[in-house]
């Protein structure tokens, strides 16, 4: 007999040769039921490991996170499975688990489409049904290799080359079998609640210049519930996007013949950057900062001497000749920025010194990757950075979190997901400096209370940095916020400070963005309010719809008092019907709309109508004037205006 030990140090007696399997089943029927996988000694194995005297375990169901990532895993195998089984002459090439699912990538003559994926679902519910084990197996790596060059699977022969590892791991679903480090669940019937999602291209490994595969993206959950859930919210998703929202509100379009990836903003999408703009330089001038501004292109020295040319230069554009000279449009915002801080001797006395710009740069980002707002070639940062001594980095830091979450609630996000990441195998810097930047970051998130996940490894090779990304009111995450601490740049461009001692000190260099770009901000806040953004942010706040011409002079009239208030107003001047007014105000989502005729001019009154079609009936010209201003100013995002 071998005894377990469990997650709350109690001990479970098995027989010599139990599996997790085993454990789960003695542990109760109803774990064994939902067990995916488990853990020993806090390793994530398949339950069919033994177990030895002494170990630790854990049951891992699916419904926890790793769970859920485990049974998407096999639920791409049995997609890759079902896949060979309708076109053998298919090769397999990878099929990870990613955000809410999971895709796998083919290489085949056969041009897929949506109209495939209810064939292959059919084809994978079949493979379901049938329970088949998925057994795992290690083998050494040449024989691994042989096995695949047999089978005509060159994707899995380069993968087991890149890997250099002397075993590697096989499973096996009947005559299926595919390349993976695992876990998987301990058969086909797990899976009890999936769906295809999506057809797309994709490069082999990213790139361009290797073969074009076939992409199919799907998603598994644990509960149909779940699932039903997760569909509905994309539907809702669907619903919200951007493209489609900023193409019906007027917003913006990208024009092929301007160039993919560069939008072009229309008069109220201008209005409503500029609105955003002009809060964004207020709240930096009141929190210390000095605005900045710097040329959108600069000799290729500069960005040799700071270090993009050598490992960013893929992402730039070609340089230009000038006069004999090469210049290139700016991928980054901060050696303009140290250009200005070298243009005179600093002193610690003149720490810290806090730059701001809305600083537009260009990035050559593949044609493939291109997404509306999303991700775009030519976009503004709201970057800043702060030259700041030691001593100062930590209050630095707690600084710019309180701003950000200041500044995030104000756009009506109030949840994040907080990540520090830390030092990457290949940086720059002393070890001592990245202790010193790490525990700045940690210690200033503890103290500000932002609860916060370690990203081991995934810093920048210049300093560690906090990840914040936001929670839309569809729960998703927008990576917006970044802080970073670098230790490269005041190296490479040698800035340095008079410390009191009257000898050179090294500056510490924050960067850090807020909102991240405006385009990709603004593309979340359209996604977040599906267009109907509080009255702060309305492009059109107020729309006025006399009754008929006689009722224009009073509309007019109502206009000029609400726009010496500082409100935005349009009046529909068009041969239209009310009604129809009314409803395409409500489709342009603008937060009130005001009906104008013979009572109301008489009463000084109008009819105040919500854009969700509510019909809150006259109120006093002198009332609405009072509320609406309030609204705007205190920039609220409810309205002060309810049934």
């Amino acid at each position: 007999m071998i005894k377990i030990n469990l997650p709350d140090d109690s001990k479970l007696e098995l027989n010599n040769g139990a599996t997790l399997a085993d454990a789960a089943k003695k542990i109760g029927r109803r774990l064994f039921s939902d067990a995916v996988a488990g853990k020993i000694n806090g390793v994530l194995v398949d339950l069919s490991r033994q177990l030895k005297d002494g170990d630790k375990i854990a049951i891992i169901t699916g419904e926890s996170s790793e769970g859920l990532d485990i049974l998407r895993h096999s639920a791409s195998h049995v997609m890759a499975q079902a896949v060979k089984e309708l076109y053998p002459e298919v090769k397999l090439a990878i099929g990870p688990t990613i955000d809410n699912g999971f895709y796998y990538d083919f290489d085949f003559s056969h041009s897929l489409s949506t109209d495939d994926l209810p064939k292959i679902e059919a084809k994978m519910s079949e493979i379901i049904s049938r329970d088949i084990p998925i057994e795992r197996r290690e083998m050494p790596s040449d024989q691994a290799s042989e096995f695949f060059k047999d089978a005509g699977q060159d994707y899995k022969v380069e993968l087991i080359a890149d890997l250099e590892d002397a075993q590697v791991s096989l499973y096996r679903q009947d005559d299926f079998t595919d390349l993976c480090r695992g876990p998987h669940v301990p058969g086909t019937k797990k899976i009890k609640a999936f769906k295809l999602l999506s057809v797309a291209g994709a490069y082999w490994r990213g790139d361009e210049n290797r073969p074009m595969l076939q992409r199919i993206y799907g998603t598994a959950f644990s509960r149909q519930k779940d699932l039903d859930a997760y569909l509905e919210m994309l539907k809702e998703a669907e619903r919200r996007d951007h493209r489609l929202l900023g193409k019906q509100l007027d917003l913006f379009h990208i024009d092929p013949e301007v160039g993919p990836g560069l939008p072009l903003w229309h008069p109220k999408g201008a209005l409503l950057r500029n609105i955003i703009e002009n809060f964004w330089r207020d709240e930096h001038l009141k929190n210390g900062y000095e605005l900045v501004m710097i040329p959108h292109i600069a000799k290729v020295d500069l960005w040799k001497t700071s270090g993009h040319w050598d490992f960013y230069r893929e992402n730039m554009y070609a340089p230009m000749s000038v006069e004999g000279q090469d210049y290139i449009v700016k991928p980054m915002n901060c050696p303009g920025h140290i250009k200005i801080y070298k243009s005179k001797p600093r002193s610690y006395r003149d720490m810290p010194i806090r730059w701001a710009e809305l600083g537009t740069v260009y990035r050559f980002e593949r044609s493939g990757v291109l997404h509306g707002l999303l991700r775009v070639r030519g976009f503004t940062q709201d970057d800043a950075h702060i030259f700041c001594r030691g001593d100062q980095l930590e209050d630095e830091i707690i600084g710019v979190i309180k701003f950000v979450l200041s500044m995030l609630k104000t756009f009506g996000f109030d949840q994040y997901d907080v990540y520090v990441s830390t030092r990457p195998k290949k940086y720059v810097g002393t070890l001592d400096n990245w202790a010193k930047a790490t525990s700045s970051l940690e210690n200033a998130l503890d103290k500000v209370g932002l609860a916060y996940q370690l990203d081991p490894g995934e810093g920048v090779f210049y300093g560690p940095k906090i990840d914040l990304k936001i929670k839309d009111a569809l729960g998703r995450a927008w990576q917006c916020t970044t802080i970073q601490v670098d230790f490269n740049l005041p190296e490479r461009f040698d800035i340095t400070y008079k410390g009191q001692d009257n000898l050179d000190q090294r500056p510490i260099m924050v960067h850090r963005a807020l909102l991240g770009s405006l385009e990709r901000f603004i593309g979340c806040l359209i996604e977040h309010y599906a267009g109907a953004f509080p009255l702060w942010l309305a492009p059109v706040q107020i729309m006025l719809v006399p009754i008929a011409d006689r009722h224009f002079e009073y509309a007019d009239a109502i206009a000029d008092k609400f726009r010496a208030a500082g409100l935005r107003v349009d009046i529909d001047s068009r041969s239209e019907t009310v009604s129809r007014k009314i409803r395409d105000g409500q489709l342009q989502k603008i937060p009130y709309i005001l009906v104008t005729g013979d009572r109301e001019a008489a009463s000084d009154t109008a009819a105040l109508r919500l854009r969700d079609g509510t019909d809150l009936g006259a109120k006093e010209i002198s009332e609405l004037l009072t509320g609406f201003t309030r609204e705007n100013n205190d920039r609220s995002t409810t309205s002060y205006f309810t049934v």
